[in-house]
């Protein structure tokens, strides 16, 4: 017997009822997305995890960014620098948060996509919702807060020693993908008919 893989069980799938786990293969797509949000759900649970226990390391790099001590200091643009440690430090446990949370969402979206493809009651219309909530963060995150507010409004683009834009710029892709592949047709199905 061999499978065969679509995306998406057709509706002679669904009448069969292949398509609610009765025996039939995982569906490629849903496999697919709860795979990749699995992956984004373990990089940011490691993000979080390394600056919670290694704090200090980022938090210098939230310090610089911030108080864009290693720009090309052009008075035009000085004046947004932030150097109240007090408040840089606000803005790294707010950070940390977000990435907590951002980690969190997307393993339950995770072991929602899990149960979907097992043919669970909500199926993997709730994990694509949760998935989407979780991949949005992380795009807010390293989208809006690293990339526009880190690398324009505080020009970490200038920086030589401090600038994350790359790593945020591949954060971003990461996680712009698998929101994608969420919501490509055919996610929504849970198992394919074997033949």
């Amino acid at each position: 017997m061999t499978a065969r893989f679509r995306f998406g069980a057709g509706a002679g799938a669904r009448e069969r009822g292949t398509a609610s786990g009765g025996g039939g293969w995982p569906s490629a797509l849903p496999l697919a997305a709860g795979l990749l949000t699995a992956t984004v759900a373990l990089y940011m649970a490691l993000v979080a995890f390394g600056n919670i226990t290694d704090f200090d390391t980022n938090r210098q790099f939230v310090q610089h960014v911030l108080a864009m001590d290693t720009t090309f200091k052009d008075p035009d643009l000085m004046w947004r620098a932030i150097t109240s440690r007090a408040l840089q430090d606000i803005a790294y446990v707010l950070i940390i948060i977000w990435e907590s949370v951002a980690a969190l969402v997307l393993v339950v979206a995770s072991v929602g996509w899990a149960r979907g493809l097992r043919g669970g009651a909500a199926g993997p219309a709730r994990a694509r919702r949760l998935a989407t909530v979780g991949l949005v963060m992380v795009l807010l995150l390293f989208g809006a807060g690293f990339i526009a507010v880190g690398g324009e409004w505080f020009a970490m683009w200038q920086s030589k020693s401090w600038n994350g834009l790359d790593a945020a710029a591949r954060n971003f892709m990461m996680a712009g993908v698998v929101l994608v592949i969420v919501h490509l047709p055919g996610a929504n199905s849970r198992t394919e008919q074997g033949s």
